[in-house]
């Protein structure tokens, strides 16, 4: 097929709209730890370790379940309505946290906002993928990726513009009488609304996925989505690929034993180990803890936010490098290069804070690790995500692999403080470091190539001799 037979501008808008919820998930994310020292003083649970932990970790549980029911909604309700469904939470969520007066309804919307990460984290690359041309799938669908570094950069400025002003010698008393302490807080999470609204009205403009389509027997309108990306031929043989996929099971409900089958099994297993490897390759440490690792290495609270600008931008430069490599160089081989980097700079970042080399180097080598993660982990896991699984499971098989990652990741930020103390920064890292490495070695032993190929020639690829 030809590149001039794609019509490029529909399909970038298409994807642009989708990827929107990967912004919300991003901002949504990260927002909450430039508040954190205002909404603890508001709340005052400056001396409650536990509430702390609760209030940072409570969006997380959110997505645990929002990862979970994604599948479920994907399945019955289609991609374009669950996404909708993700873009209201997020409003409900932004405009909730910015008027809590309680701790209690504080949480309560935290947890709201968390289950629209979890729904649009599974479902607006699932619809990119179901959409883009094969040859072009990767960067469509890094291009949500793209999306939630724009995301995680929006929030670390507003953050950083909301916070600055407040004088080094300010104690608690002043700043939670400040408009920071009062007021500032809330507009960080205000100025999620603007994002979030947009995003709920564009959905009502985009169709639904051809695959979603396809797979419950509305061929018809499936074909008329198809044409308008690629044209008749396009569309015609697209629609054939797929109905040999689905065969006999259009419509109707996923059998359990599906996923009992061997074939099945292997992929499954191998999205959840490659799900739970981006996030315990230990690099969100490094957004969820930046005060602690920055401090730890002698930077005061003013650099320390600027350091954490910079890291956002670092990840954002990289991001875009990594869209323009994914469909050149090949998912597999970026995912080697991304393990074996981490593994390499975190022995190093281990030893920086062992000889205590302060200052520069460590922010030199924690760059570096997030310039690795943002070009290969980062986006390949949700590229590869969106692509291995068959068609008539990808809905609940990609729920069961976001839930996983999102496990994954509680459990990483909560052992984290508990290796620290016990094994020492150093020692943290390091065992970051050999986790990296055993990826490394898994990814080269399971991971086909996967670059350039349609959903349906990969289903068939992995599943055949299995």
């Amino acid at each position: 097929m030809k590149n001039a037979e794609f019509n490029f501008t529909y399909i970038i808008f298409l994807a642009m709209v989708s990827a929107m919820g990967g912004f919300l998930f991003g901002y949504d994310w990260v927002v909450i730890g430039g508040a954190k020292p205002f909404y603890e003083l508001y709340f005052d649970i400056v001396d409650a370790p536990t509430w702390q932990g609760w209030a940072m970790g409570s969006a997380l549980v959110g997505c645990i379940f929002g990862a979970i029911l994604s599948g479920l909604f994907a399945d019955s309700w289609g991609r374009k309505k669950s996404l909708i469904l993700a873009a209201a939470l997020f409003t409900l969520s932004a405009f909730g946290t910015g008027c809590a007066e309680g701790f209690t309804s504080f949480i309560i919307y935290r947890l709201i906002g968390g289950l629209g990460i979890g729904l649009a984290s599974t479902l607006s690359p699932m619809y990119i993928a179901e959409l883009a041309p094969a040859k072009y799938r990767g960067q469509f669908v890094s291009l949500n990726q793209l999306t939630i570094v724009l995301g995680i950069l929006a929030a670390q400025i507003t953050n950083w513009c909301i916070a600055e002003g407040i004088p080094p010698d300010f104690g608690d008393r002043e700043i939670l009488a400040s408009w920071n302490g009062q007021m500032g807080w809330r507009w960080m999470f205000w100025a999620e609304l603007v994002p979030a609204v947009l995003f709920f009205c564009l959905l009502f403009t985009v169709p639904k996925s051809p695959r979603f389509l396809a797979k419950i027997g509305h061929y018809i309108a499936a074909i008329e989505v198809l044409e308008k990306i690629g044209g008749r031929e396009y569309a015609v043989t697209e629609i054939e690929n797929m109905n040999s996929t689905f065969k006999n099971n259009k419509g109707k409900e996923i059998p359990t034993s599906e996923f009992k089958s061997k074939k099945v099994l292997s992929i499954l297993v191998l999205g959840i180990v490659l799900a739970v490897f981006q996030q315990w390759c230990g690099i969100n440490v490094i957004f969820n803890y930046a005060e602690e690792i920055f401090s730890a290495a002698g930077y005061k609270v003013g650099d320390m936010l600027f350091n954490i600008v910079i890291t956002g931008s670092v990840n954002l430069i990289f991001t875009f490098m990594a869209m323009r490599t994914v469909d050149r160089w090949g998912r597999r081989r970026l995912m080697l290069v991304g393990s074996m980097g981490l593994a390499l700079v975190y022995t190093m970042l281990g030893g920086a804070y062992y000889l205590d080399c302060n200052g520069w180097p460590v922010l030199v080598l924690v760059i570096s690790a997030i310039a690795i993660y943002a070009m290969t982990l980062a986006p390949l896991t949700w590229v590869v995500l969106s692509e291995i699984f068959p068609n008539r499971l990808r809905g609940v098989a990609m729920s069961i692999a976001t839930f996983s990652l999102w496990f994954a990741s509680f459990v990483l930020v909560f052992t984290f403080p508990i290796m620290n103390s016990a094994l020492g920064t150093y020692g943290t890292f390091w065992t970051y470091s050999l986790i990296c490495l055993s990826g490394y070695f898994f990814i080269k032993r399971k991971l086909p190539e996967t670059m350039g190929k349609s959903l349906e020639e990969i289903e068939m690829e992995l599943t055949k001799n299995k």
